[in-house]
């Protein structure tokens, strides 16, 4: 089975021949062109999952043939190749477009996994369009988007208990959107053209919370100076939310209670019983059975909740959801902000792919509103992912490491069985190895990106490299005139 095919502009056939036999002998279709007018024919002939263009052609600049072909095939992969590279060409190749580009000579290891990459950029995104097709037509949310089964399982969850009048408890971890499947519950209920109160009730101070929920009064307390209507009335035929229901007083557990069982209440400070038809929806991120247990929460209004139970999973156990919502969130802050499209590149997903979020979707969609704000070019790289984004996994993936190095050592960092078994300096020396090479690898072995995400000069980087004795990758070209170094600094 073929991995992609690939398009290959560029006027000098020994490149040409070198990377037809390089990526044809990892599995890619690979077709070539000499110039921007026969690649431009190509494109017009058949479909390509990437294109690798030449930055110097004779018949036009690559950048604005970049530019062309953009516009004809936006889900287009595009790596830029140029003899010149820096920074500055970075920033010509991304505003231009490109998910990234290459310097000659390049390292054949660090081109097949840019290759690669793009590839799979390049299908994810045309699947991510059929999917949201497939998604509008089977659910009408447009708030909400998804792929993955825990979260399609929630959705046909909530197009079958919609239509009910059943009280419905939402749990989940803090950020996993909770509020929004509240809202696709109510939205396709019959109770859509009413209204939907959204309470959240970890934020309304206690001696807040009754009057906001009941209304008051004239004179039910000294700064009533009217009556007041409270959200169950504003709520009526409709559906009112509580977001965060763990935190309610046990005295207002109990009249909300009432309200469940009797479908009526009082106006704080009066006497009068108003009847409501309200549809009653609850979302927690704490485990309430536990809070039953431990005397924090009444059991009989747990109960009322918990007719219907529906979990919302956390965005580490649906990863494949994340390119959709990262779609979602760029159209949504550069449509806010005025900006023309953006799009992350390739190194830049694959690093949101790999975090785990513990805050979920709301991390999700601060990471990438900070990014379309900041950004000034149409791709966005690495740099404007947040430092957490980018290191945590390595902090991770080292712990992982030193449990096998450190086998005499448990959790608790207590050594069971004697000394431990290397020095402390060997095991520093042994973490800040690891550290390095990690990072190289997530750089394709670019010591200046390297240097630059952990903030120290090149020079010092070098230095390390050298005293810890980390071998450069390297791979001998399969391609004529290639020289299989990575480029130095």
């Amino acid at each position: 089975m073929r991995k992609g095919s690939i398009l290959v502009v560029d006027d000098e056939a020994e490149i040409r021949e070198g990377l037809e036999a390089l990526l044809s002998s990892e599995g890619f279709d690979v077709t070539p062109a000499d110039t921007g007018a026969a690649g431009l024919a190509r494109l017009e002939d058949q479909p390509f999952d990437l294109l690798l263009l030449d930055v110097s052609l004779p018949d036009r600049n690559g950048l604005d043939l970049l530019r062309e072909i953009r516009r004809r095939d936006p889900y287009l992969s595009i790596i830029l190749i140029t003899a010149f590279g820096s920074i500055d060409m970075a920033r010509q190749a991304f505003k231009s477009g490109a998910q990234d580009y290459i310097t000659k000579p390049w390292s054949n290891d660090e081109l097949i996994a840019q290759v690669s990459l793009a590839i799979e950029g390049r299908r994810l995104r045309e699947e991510n369009v059929q999917l949201k097709r497939a998604f509008k037509q089977r659910y009408n949310f447009p708030s909400i988007v998804g792929k993955s089964e825990k979260m399609l399982a929630v959705l046909d969850l909530v197009t079958q208990v919609a239509p009910s009048r059943s009280t419905v408890l939402i749990n989940g971890e803090s950020g996993t959107g909770k509020e929004l499947i509240a809202k696709a519950i109510h939205s396709a209920s019959t109770r859509a053209d009413k209204p939907f109160i959204p309470v959240n009730t970890g934020s309304i101070p206690v001696d807040l919370l009754e009057s906001q929920l009941f209304g008051h009064v004239r004179g039910a307390f000294t700064s009533a100076v009217a009556s007041k209507k409270g959200l169950f009335e504003v709520a009526d035929q409709g559906t009112i939310f509580f977001d965060e229901i763990s935190t309610i007083s046990p005295e207002t557990q109990a009249k909300l209670l009432r309200v469940i069982q009797e479908r009526e209440f009082m106006r704080l400070g009066g006497t009068d019983t108003i009847k409501v038809d309200v549809r009653i929806l609850a979302a927690s991120n704490e485990d309430l059975t536990t809070l039953v247990r431990e005397g924090r929460f009444r059991e009989d209004l747990f109960h009322r909740l918990n007719v219907i139970s529906l979990r919302l999973p956390p965005l580490r156990d649906r990863k494949e959801d994340i390119p959709l919502l990262v779609e979602k969130f760029l159209e949504r802050y550069r449509t806010e902000n005025a900006k023309p499209p953006r799009a992350f590149t390739n190194s830049a997903m694959k690093l949101m792919m790999d975090y785990d979020w513990p805050g979920n979707v709301r991390e999700l969609e601060n990471v990438v509103e900070r990014a379309v704000v900041l950004s000034n070019l149409e791709t966005m790289d690495v740099e404007l992912l947040p430092e957490s984004v980018r290191t945590r996994e390595i902090v991770k993936g080292v712990r992982l490491q030193l449990a096998e190095f450190l086998p005499n050592i448990p959790n608790d960092g207590v050594t069971r069985s004697g000394n431990p078994s290397h020095s402390l300096f060997q095991i520093m020396e042994e973490v800040e190895r690891r550290v390095i090479v990690d990072m190289l690898e997530r750089t394709n072995w670019n010591q200046t990106e390297a240097a630059e995400r952990f903030q120290i000069p090149l020079s010092t980087l070098n230095q390390k490299i050298k005293r810890l004795g980390i071998e450069t990758r390297r791979r001998s070209a399969t391609a004529a005139g290639f020289r299989g170094d990575f480029p130095q600094s």
